[in-house]
């Protein structure tokens, strides 16, 4: 009725209805923290406007000219431990003032979950203060059941995911990976159909979160911190080559297979994070065993392919599976050391002057079950 009454008042009045902002997220398109994306949606197109700050500091702008509904601004980050203050503006329509923090430079805490669809109470992740948060895919169910089938467009489901936890979007930079159900666009069925069930390009996904590289494969470095993120595009590979194909190719000579052999052989020293959604075991024997024998190179493979939690060791890497829906079958990892059946999400604590990684295994209650 409001909205109704509003538009009837500025018809009347010969004045334009402004702009409502609807929902902020924080992501990186940059390949370190030397800046951030603000992105929001509006009811009505428009410039896109930030204004952002630091206490005592003074207030910048950026301004993207044009007419849209869906805005992404980049603005630089030149201060550490510290907090940031912002509004996003389109139109006459401004938002409330969010906040996120400042990389620091003593300890760096980064959260990891996957399988987001139950949206679960993520209280103890906020709890956790995190600096950045990262995913190991399936944060939705699917983007057909947001749209019409097909549609590659459609970015409603995860403007659905934002609007589940409005200030953890709004104040913690996001970068995920992805999983299957990220690129859904028709139903599933009991056997391959005649038209492709997943979007490969990620169409929705890539319109929506603004990210390193291609997007659907990215690389996030910490430099302070010694630490590089890397995003793979692995999830049901065993449906390769058929209509329900979810994944870019990952055979020796694919892109991805290429771009990550180059990352690992001219990586820098420290510690490196791979994350993806397909079953440890599976992917580390592909192309010949010669994707483990990468994945060594660095410190530690995430993935959110099982409903559960689980430590594996191979090689001297850490292989790793989290879910925030943690109490559904368990596929073990032949190596596996810790296995739990509870809903979990994963913290990775960086302490600089020690020059150490801990990884914790955290229950939705905060409670820690594995500590590495």
């Amino acid at each position: 009725m409001r909205t109704i009454l509003t538009v009837l008042i500025a018809l009347i009045l010969h004045t334009p209805v402004s702009a409502q902002v609807e929902r902020v997220w924080l992501t990186h398109r940059s390949n370190d923290p030397s800046s951030l994306v603000v992105s929001w949606m509006t009811t009505s197109p428009g410039d896109s406007v930030v204004r952002f700050w630091t206490a005592g500091g003074d207030r910048q702008e950026v301004r993207i000219a044009g007419h849209r509904t869906l805005h992404h601004v980049e603005i630089p980050l030149t201060e550490r431990d510290t907090v940031y203050h912002y509004s996003v503006r389109t139109g006459e329509q401004e938002s409330s003032t969010g906040t996120f923090k400042a990389y620091p430079t003593d300890v760096l805490r980064v959260a990891v979950v996957a399988n987001w669809q139950s949206r679960p109470d993520l209280s103890a992740l906020l709890k956790d203060d995190p600096h950045l948060l990262l995913t190991a895919g399936d944060h939705i169910s699917s983007i057909w059941q947001y749209g019409e089938p097909g549609d590659k467009e459609c970015v409603a489901a995860y403007a659905a995911l934002v609007d589940a936890y409005p200030e953890l979007f709004r104040s913690i930079p996001f970068m995920p990976a992805q999983g299957n159900h990220d690129r859904e666009i028709r139903p599933r069925g009991d056997g391959p159909p005649e038209k492709p069930v997943y979007d490969i390009d990620a169409t929705a996904f890539r319109r929506f979160f603004e990210l390193p590289d291609e997007e659907w494969k990215w690389r996030f470095d910490v430099p302070d911190f010694q630490v590089r993120f890397i995003a793979l595009d692995f999830h049901h590979i065993s449906d390769h080559g058929t209509t329900w194909q979810s994944c870019h190719d990952f055979d020796e000579e694919s892109e991805q297979f290429q771009w990550y052999r180059k990352l690992m052989e001219e990586r820098p020293p420290g510690f490196v994070v791979t994350l993806y959604n397909e079953r440890n075991a599976s992917i580390r024997n592909q192309a010949g065993g010669q994707w483990h024998q990468l994945f060594r190179k660095g410190t530690a493979c995430i993935t959110g392919f099982g409903y559960y939690g689980e430590r594996a060791e191979l090689d001297g890497l850490l292989y790793f599976d989290t879910s925030l829906q943690g109490r559904g079958d368990q596929y073990p990892d032949p190596h596996s050391k810790v296995l739990h059946g509870e809903d979990n999400y994963l913290l990775l604590t960086f302490d600089r002057d020690d020059e150490t990684m801990t990884v914790e295994m955290k229950a939705l209650d905060g409670r820690v079950l594995d500590r590495r």
